[in-house]
């Protein structure tokens, strides 16, 4: 019995653990990338670094040794590599999904139905916005490595969440995922314009399937602020020559303005909302518009990644004459502001849509919080588009 059990858990545990504590010098033949399989499908035992990673797990099921050796497990553990995803080897928590409060609401966009709240990406890319911390974007990345990306789609489909801003990096992580669950989240791009290859961006979303496309933010403003009307144009109609929505993304109300203002045929615009009440927002007599897209300012009392929207009343008040669908985006200020604050005061003040980036332990807390807003809305006078 003793024997056995050092034969058939022990010793193939002991060699797994040392394999990850060394990074995996020990002889072992690496294998490339092989096809995903849909989730109700077993990986098949014909590669060795995943046949020798089930042996570890299944003689370590029994074996309280992994407690020994906690940092070289965590510190090597992202070395596996990504070949070992598949439905078989992700693990969700499903008693998170039994804690729906309910069905979140839809909307259309154009012909597209959208969920109310839709997952935005800045999270997995790393995209932290933590004013002057200096590790958050690693820490997010760190985080969010691709199994998690997965995990987090597969969490946010379940409670309701039918679309997700994209960027186009991504999406070989978000078709994989598509793949392995037969996934039917949507994806809205935000593209990017090089000038120096303008529509190879708005291409690449295309090809990797996307459903809708916008202007990304930053581009916008950077576009607009420098009378590039025509650039713009010329973006947009690439875009819905090829049957897509085409959208504008801004920081500032000023682009919204002109896109009105020049006829520029959006069919939707992604702007910024959220209010100013926050410690690290700066006063409002040194905002600066389209400051968002220029370096930071070493002044604490200028703007240093810490505002999306500069001026909220005079973007409330525009977006009342808007008659086009409106997803209001940075509804937290990346963080500073509670859902249950953020969320009423965008749904309130005129957003048809909210783009909340979430990790995955927060996707259902925030679904039940925009389910219980868009069931006891206060006063709102901007009509709904969608």
């Amino acid at each position: 019995m003793i024997y056995t059990t050092f034969k058939n858990k022990l010793v193939p545990a002991l060699l797994g653990l040392l394999r990850i504590m060394t990074g995996g010098h020990l002889p072992l033949k690496k294998v490339k990338d092989v096809p995903q399989k849909k989730p109700e499908m077993q990986e098949k035992p014909d590669s060795k670094v995943n046949y020798r990673r089930r042996i570890l797990l299944k003689g370590l099921a029994g074996i309280p040794l992994l407690t020994i050796f906690p940092g070289a497990f965590a510190r090597n553990r992202s070395e596996t590599g990504p070949d070992v995803i598949s439905g078989a080897t992700l693990k969700i928590d499903y008693n998170q999904i039994k804690d729906l409060e309910g069905k979140l609401p839809e909307g259309k966009l154009g012909n597209l139905t959208v969920s109310k709240m839709i997952l935005g990406c800045n999270l997995i890319g790393g995209w932290s916005h933590a004013r002057d911390l200096i590790y958050t974007d690693i820490l997010f990345k760190a985080y969010n490595n691709e199994k998690k990306i997965i995990e987090t789609l597969y969490l946010a489909e379940q409670a309701g969440i039918n679309t997700t801003l994209m960027v186009t990096q991504y999406y070989p992580t978000f078709n994989k995922y598509k793949d392995i669950y037969s996934g039917k989240i949507q994806s809205i791009c935000q593209a990017m314009l090089p000038e120096n290859d303008f529509f190879s961006d708005i291409n690449l979303a295309v090809n990797s399937g996307a459903t809708a496309l916008y202007i990304q933010g930053g581009e916008g403003d950077k576009y607009i602020s420098a009378g590039k009307f025509d650039m713009v144009f010329k973006a947009i109609d690439h875009i819905k020559n090829q049957g897509f929505l085409a959208g504008m993304g801004a920081h500032s109300l000023e682009t919204i303005k002109v896109c009105e203002r020049e006829g520029i045929p959006v069919d939707f615009y992604v702007k910024t909302l959220h209010h100013d009440r926050y410690w690290s927002a700066h006063p409002e007599e040194n905002r600066e518009e389209y400051s968002i897209i220029h370096e930071y300012s070493p002044d604490h009392n200028k703007y240093h990644d810490n505002m999306w929207d500069l001026f909220p009343s005079r973007t409330i008040e525009f977006m009342k004459t808007v008659h086009k669908p409106w997803i209001a985006f940075k509804v937290l200020a990346a963080g500073a502001i509670h859902p249950k604050d953020g969320f009423r005061y965008a749904f309130e003040n005129g957003a048809d849509f909210i783009a909340v980036g979430m990790f995955d332990f927060q996707i259902i807390d925030d679904v039940n919080i925009a389910n219980q807003i868009l069931g006891n809305l206060g006063k709102r006078e901007r009509g709904w588009y969608n």
